[in-house]
């Protein structure tokens, strides 16, 4: 199934790359400067950052341990 908007969206990205030769440095410095240029306010947080008991908890929750497969 194809969606016209997501062909838009690769096509464009596809552009793009290309102008830049596939550099990734080079895109991501593209794109910042035209993150700082564009006049939308930019909002950023820092990562949240697990402790080892809420870690141990998720894994308790999903059934296993580190390391270890949950039932099936």
């Amino acid at each position: 199934m194809n969606d016209p908007i997501v062909d838009e969206v690769r096509r464009v990205r596809e552009e793009h790359a290309r102008r830049f030769g596939f550099d990734l440095d080079a895109i991501c410095e593209d794109l910042r400067r035209i993150q700082e240029t564009c006049g939308h306010r930019i909002v950023s947080f820092p990562p949240k950052m697990l402790t080892p008991a809420k870690a141990s908890r998720r894994r308790k929750a999903r059934g296993a341990g580190f390391g270890e497969t949950s039932p099936t």
